[in-house]
């Protein structure tokens, strides 16, 4: 991790404890000078139109697969690729332009709201008003007889597999105070048509592109040709993509569950559909074939309608994990979200679901592709995706306040995300992919009654409360994958 990512972090920790300075929590010897941060919340922009499309909540539970026995494999690193191939760098790597007002939107939720199930946009960000919906991590003077500004960097600035902050997508910058990373923005056309996509880039198959372009690299993304579209570099580096298609003009609508069994949902509608085409990863046939991750953020529309630099965005035109678009300066901002790998708090990005349920409840995009994803089997050989456990019936007593709060009825009852739990990330693991096989967990009613259920943070630890039996599959079945995946790029380890 480069040294202004590292600072990042420590300034939005110096002016969390300038906020506790202030509340008398504790003295200003205490704490370190902080300057420019501000921890204002974003304001929460309510739609109230619902999607005509309205899907029973009785098909969720038809979705779920059997359990598919785990195995393991080594992942090979590939060299570099010819230069073609990094023909994206040169935008890649310029200066990245953030808004330069406070930018209003959903993305730091609203404690009043009472519609956030039919809100458009990417939901509460992930500075939340209580423990349950802000991981952000403690500093490390807590409970010290000196102040933070005596403790030296964190041990990840040596070595990034070591405690403390890393920025793993690092196209742009990541604004701890309001939980958004700002990166950049793509144009590329629909094949023989003039029609325009809009793109991020997120994630690569190959290392040497990867590291070229601050992008994640994931072995992984090889094996997922059979759920990539395809593309090719014109003379400008640009992508011409040959199908897909989104519309983002629906309107995203949840009708929860009875009160303590919000999840499932008596109906949902995702808030932007793909055609059967649609998926987020590409394959460049004329750069060796190397597949990317380019989630759509817009499509067929010119810079002018999707000009939003200072948030207020139109979600019948964007993606809705958009917080602010600058097509003029070609950067998009976007809500983090909170979850954990292997016990450490992360924030990750979520863009695409291959059902309407996931996407619905995600805030992102349905996109049938993806449905082609070879999933159960996680790190076996020719394997596309990685775990994310997800719970069903988490903690959810007190909301925010609870810092045990996790799963998908907690989410539905105060808008705030699930704190799901994912495997394996770029400096804990290699086993990393975007393409998440979501493994939903219930916790059984013994467990509940026994006063066991609680927040799980890693994923061994779900695997053994399974073995234990402390935790099934939905409606008591078998525990393995749900037979649905999400595209949830990792962005920042915060610890």
């Amino acid at each position: 991790m480069n040294d202004t990512n590292h600072a990042t972090l420590q300034n939005v920790q110096a002016a969390k404890w300038a906020v506790a300075r202030d509340g008398g929590i504790v003295s200003a010897a205490q704490t370190p000078n902080s300057s420019g941060l501000y921890l204002s919340r974003m304001r929460s922009r309510p739609v109230s139109s619902t999607k005509a499309l309205v899907i029973a909540g009785a098909t969720i539970v038809g979705i779920l697969m059997p359990y598919v026995a785990l195995g393991q494999s080594n992942l090979v690193v590939r060299p570099p690729v010819s230069s073609e191939t990094l023909s994206l760098s040169t935008r890649a790597h310029r200066e990245i332009a953030g808004p330069t007002l406070q930018v209003s939107s959903t993305a730091s939720g609203s404690d009043s709201s009472s519609t956030f199930n039919s809100d458009q946009g990417p939901g509460p960000g992930p500075i939340g008003p209580g423990p349950g919906c802000d991981l952000f991590p403690a500093p490390a003077s807590t409970g010290s007889s000196v102040g933070l500004s005596y403790f030296g960097p964190s041990p990840s600035t040596v070595n990034p597999s070591l405690v403390g902050p890393v920025q793993l997508l690092n196209t742009g910058k990541v604004d701890a105070t309001n939980g958004t990373i700002t990166i950049p923005l793509y144009k590329g056309t629909l094949k023989g048509t003039n029609k325009s996509i809009w793109y991020i880039l997120t994630d690569v198959s190959d290392q040497g592109i990867a590291n070229e372009l601050g992008l994640n690299y994931s072995a992984k993304l090889g094996f997922a040709g059979n759920a990539a579209r395809t593309g090719t570099l014109d003379l400008n580096g640009n992508i011409v993509f040959d199908k897909g298609t989104v519309n983002f003009a629906p309107k995203r609508s949840i009708a929860p569950g009875p009160a303590g069994q919000e999840f499932p949902p008596l109906s949902y509608a995702p808030g932007e559909v793909g055609d059967k085409n649609y998926g987020p990863f590409v394959m460049i046939t004329n750069a060796e074939n190397v597949i990317f991750n380019a989630p759509m953020v817009a499509f067929d529309v010119d810079a002018s309608q999707i000009n939003f630099p200072n948030g207020n965005v139109d979600y019948s035109k964007v993606h809705d994990q958009v917080v602010a678009i600058d097509p003029v300066n070609m950067t998009v901002t976007l809500n983090l979200i909170n979850g954990f790998s292997f016990g450490r708090p992360v924030w990750y990005i979520s863009m695409d679901a291959s059902i309407p349920l996931a996407a619905a409840v995600e805030h992102n995009t349905y996109a049938p592709l993806m449905d082609n994803l070879l999933l159960g089997t996680d790190d076996s050989f020719a394997s596309p995706i990685e775990r994310i456990f997800i719970a069903t019936n988490g903690a959810e007593d007190g909301s925010c306040n609870n810092p045990q709060r996790q799963g998908l009825s907690a989410d539905l009852a105060d808008g705030y995300r699930p704190n799901n739990t994912l495997g394996g990330i770029p400096t804990i693991a290699l086993d990393y992919s975007p393409a998440w096989d979501a493994n939903l967990y219930e916790w059984t009613a013994d467990a509940i009654n026994k006063g066991y259920r609680g927040q799980l943070r890693e994923e061994f630890q779900v695997l053994t409360f399974v073995q234990d039996g402390l935790i099934t599959g939905p409606g008591g079945k078998p525990f393995g994958s749900a037979g649905f995946s999400i595209n949830c790029p990792i962005v920042q380890r915060l610890d």
